[in-house]
């Protein structure tokens, strides 16, 4: 993801909801939360409704797993293949596409690290307490990359509007991916600052013994997801980001980008990079931004109760995020693109070739039958009728 590598708060409940039965929770879902007072006779009429919806809630529960393995099955395929085509292009050589194969590692991880871990964690498995909080901690790094490496990559480009004869000195293959580096070692620290003592210590002076029920709320203070995570880690970078874009663009339609003595081919192309950046960034919002305002809302106004359901299509609608991006490599980036039918006309010719030689083989393997070894003499007149069968 350019963006995305992406806090996947993949079992993230309000507390309210933490300490309430399973039966609790798809009840208050399907509306039938609360019957005091209310007759024997109208919870009877609302038992049917009830088992259907139920029902329900059961299918979305047995199929949210399995939405999960083929998202991130897809995560994994998809952006090892964008990173192989970006190495077999020759594309590393430009700092811009060091960043996108740093954003695409964080794709990569979101699919091959976090979502597994996420469903550890959402299964309640009863591990030591720190344990527990190193996993939820793993779960928000790949986020804070893709946000970093997508505010680089909205710099890289701001620069090559503004300085465009010095640009090739200044951003070079080197720098670009120690910025790279840093994005993932600040991401690193970010994320993993629960485990110097900004944590849950309710949840571990609550239980007796050391292991506890993992869940990804249970260690992780909502006041860092609010404040922290979303308020201070990606609202501002997203408005840097939206601010720097709107800049490149109007210097490119306005003609006044620097840009006279190139092409204006090479201008349209460094247009079509900018529009390709800005999807992804436009992607990474529309499938983050709803679980945090979600999160804001379970905080800000506890009264509200948003339904599970939505909760967990916000995390997948996040863990998607991960598996769009390389489709959009796809289709916008040229480089990417042709590299990827490269690899398709390389796949295809070979299993033509496979099936060339498959049908060949019952033909060359089929011969006449003989009770013995047989020599044909042809002779000089060269007849068909004039070869003689010669018996040793």
């Amino acid at each position: 993801m350019p963006v995305s590598s992406s806090v996947v708060f993949s079992s993230y409940r309000c507390k309210r909801q933490c300490s309430r039965s399973w039966p609790s929770l798809w009840t208050d879902s399907c509306g039938f939360g609360s019957h005091s007072g209310t007759s024997p006779q109208s919870l009877r009429g609302a038992h049917g409704s009830l088992l259907l919806c139920a029902g329900y809630w059961h299918l979305y529960w047995a199929s949210y797993p399995c939405l999960d393995v083929l998202i991130a099955v897809g995560c994994c395929l998809g952006n090892v293949l964008v990173i192989w085509a970006v190495w077999k292009s020759g594309a590393l050589n430009k700092p811009t596409f060091c960043l996108i194969v740093s954003l695409a590692v964080a794709d990569f991880l979101v699919g091959a690290v976090a979502i597994p871990l996420a469903v550890i964690v959402d299964i309640h498995v009863k591990i030591p307490f720190y344990a527990c909080l190193f996993m939820s901690c793993v779960l928000i790094v790949p986020q804070q990359a893709s946000v970093l490496t997508l505010l680089s990559i909205a710099v890289d480009r701001f620069l090559r509007v503004r300085i465009p004869f010095r640009y090739k000195s200044t951003v070079t293959k080197r720098r670009s991916w120690f910025l790279a580096a840093v994005c993932w070692i600040l991401a690193s620290v970010l994320g993993f600052l629960p485990m110097f003592g900004w944590y849950n210590h309710d949840t571990l002076a609550r239980y007796n013994s050391t292991s506890i029920d993992c869940q990804f709320i249970a260690v992780i203070p909502v006041t860092y997801l609010t404040h922290f995570i979303f308020e201070g880690c990606f609202l501002p970078p997203l408005a840097i980001m939206i601010a720097l874009y709107c800049y490149i663009f109007f210097k490119i339609r306005s003609g006044r980008a620097g840009l006279a003595s190139e092409t204006g081919t090479y201008t349209q192309k460094k247009y079509k990079l900018a529009s390709s950046l800005v999807l992804v960034l436009a992607l990474f919002v529309v499938c983050w931004l709803p679980l945090h305002m979600i999160q804001c809302i379970m905080y800000y106004n506890q009264n509200i109760n948003v339904p599970s359901i939505a909760l967990y299509f916000g995390i997948l609608l996040c863990h998607a995020n991960s598996m769009v991006n390389p489709v959009v490599y796809a289709f916008k980036i040229p480089k990417i693109k042709q590299e990827y039918r490269k690899i398709w006309r390389r796949v295809t010719s070979q299993q033509q070739q496979a099936d060339t030689n498959s049908s060949r083989t019952p033909a060359s393997n089929t011969t006449d039958s003989h009770d013995g070894p047989r020599n044909d003499k042809i002779s000089p007149q060269g007849g068909a009728n004039d070869m003689t069968p010669e018996k040793n």
